[in-house]
């Protein structure tokens, strides 16, 4: 029979896994309205920028590339390449810009609210080590 460990293991991956899927867009995002980048080279500008929390492989990045590209998120043009073909270098459009603002204004400002702040840091200091929880 599984111990609580494994089934609390087990919860958080499953939400962490959600959590990060549903974010890839914010990520992807976040990254293109920094610079231009080729789809292969997203895969490690993410890892980077999100110190490691979220990856995706490069199927699921050229999907959304494509998909960004398609609703006017991001533009797309090619430039040549010192070593082989020329690549196709993505940036965030004025549009896709936008939607980030809103997106972070909507979605994430909350958390620099002075009253949340406390509130994180309140819960933060009563989270109970693993020894009081077994």
């Amino acid at each position: 029979m599984p111990s609580s460990a494994d089934d609390e293991a087990t919860l958080l991956e499953s939400w962490e896994e959600i959590y990060k899927r549903g974010l890839l867009t914010f990520w992807l995002l976040l990254v293109l309205a920094d610079r231009s980048v080729y789809a292969y080279e997203m895969s490690g500008a993410l890892h980077e920028m999100s110190h490691a929390t979220i990856t995706a492989n490069e199927q699921s990045i050229y999907r959304a590339l494509t998909r960004f590209e398609g609703l006017g998120l991001v533009t797309s043009a090619m430039h040549p390449s010192q070593i082989g073909p020329p690549r196709k270098y993505y940036h965030l459009s004025p549009k896709g810009l936008h939607l980030l603002g809103r997106f972070i204004q909507r979605n994430l400002q909350v958390f620099h609210e002075p009253q949340m702040i406390a509130r994180l840091q309140e819960l933060a200091a009563r989270v109970p080590s693993e020894e009081e929880i077994t």
